[in-house]
């Protein structure tokens, strides 16, 4: 008999589903691998040979889909078991959310935080000027006013990040709601302007506070500060400020700042490429090891606010004892003493 009108349509069609080769389609249904060949020449096929072909090609297609269904059975549970262990999406929290927000650079979300780390701006002692000096910049910067970037940099425990939180809060016991504090980690710094982007058009007085802020070796993060702070095509946004502090003035280690004067063609040129990232902070604020007075002062103050006095106990004489063993006197110092007192006193330090 001559060959059916779409018989070589249905084969073809099958081969290339399968993927199976002409000759082995052939030796599949009739064990001949030049079947196919010769019905393309036009060679006739017998009932028989028909009927084979038709039930080769109705079975396997059927273990085909039924393979495919197992698969995608598979694939659908594969799906669902990553989704079970997979964290949910964070879409994070609106700037009128709290007062307060850590930034998270990997999902790009904001997460309030409504209980800071902070003690109260009176507790501060011995850094009256600095407190007067960013307390003004920053309640201009709250009022919408022009203010500064501020750099506090200086000797590790001196009230550095103390201060900048505590002047956030006074802003806004002052004026409620006034200010957001916005915290952004020194590996984050990349992720600035995508922050910045995020708060432009936010309708707040935003505060970013970056703690212990330095650059090591060949660092390159510093350049992209640069621009963000003072100098890029869009600038700093007007309801934006960026504070930061630091152990180091320029933000940098000497040593490194005096390998590039030293190796440079242009020491003079090498150097400002280091130290021009600190000249975009318009407002620097020292801070240096308190003297005993200031730090008896300091831990006097923490012992009154939490009523820890005790006649048993010469508090100074224990304060300046706790400091030599430390090596250092600083407000981060006469705070570990008071843990350590409050802790002996069993009085819970709230």
């Amino acid at each position: 008999m001559g060959i059916p009108k779409d018989l070589l349509f249905e084969i073809d069609s099958f081969l290339q589903e399968t993927g199976m080769a002409e000759s082995t389609f052939g030796r599949k249904v009739i064990n001949d691998g030049k079947l196919l060949a010769r019905l393309r020449n036009g060679k006739g096929i017998t009932t028989n040979t028909l009927e084979k072909i038709h039930k080769f090609i109705l079975s396997n297609s059927s273990k085909l889909q039924a393979n495919s269904e197992t698969n995608d059975n598979i694939l659908n549970r594969i799906a669902d078991a990553l989704d079970r262990i997979a964290p949910p999406i964070r879409k994070g929290d609106t700037i009128r959310d709290s007062d307060a927000f850590v930034w998270h650079a990997d999902g790009q979300f904001l997460e309030a935080i409504y209980k800071v780390n902070r003690v109260d701006i009176l507790l501060l002692k011995g850094i009256d000027q600095q407190i007067e000096l960013l307390m003004a910049n920053t309640r201009r910067f709250a009022d919408g006013l022009p203010s500064n970037n501020a750099l506090l940099w200086g000797a590790r425990g001196t009230g550095k990040s103390s201060l900048v939180k505590a002047a956030h809060a006074q802003v806004n016991i002052d004026t409620p709601n006034r200010l957001a504090l916005i915290e952004i980690h020194r590996e984050d710094i990349p992720s600035l302007p995508k922050l910045l982007t995020l708060l432009r058009d936010s309708g707040r007085q935003c505060l970013l506070f970056c703690d212990d802020l330095s650059f090591e070796g060949s660092d390159d993060t510093f350049k992209s500060l640069k621009a963000v702070l003072e100098g890029g095509i869009e600038g700093r946004p007007q309801n934006v400020l960026f504070y930061a502090t630091s152990n180091r003035r320029h933000l940098m280690p000497r040593d490194m700042i005096e390998n590039e004067r030293s190796t440079a063609i242009n020491p003079a040129e090498a150097v400002e490429e280091k130290v021009s990232l600190s000249d975009r902070f318009g407002l620097w604020l020292g801070f240096h090891n308190c003297d005993q007075d200031t730090y008896f002062a300091i831990v006097e103050g923490y012992a009154e606010h939490f009523n820890l006095f005790n006649k048993d106990i010469d508090l100074r004489a224990e304060a300046i004892e706790w400091s030599m063993t430390r090596g250092s006197r600083s407000g981060r110092v006469a705070w570990q003493f008071i843990q350590d007192l409050a802790g002996r006193l069993g009085k819970p330090l709230v």
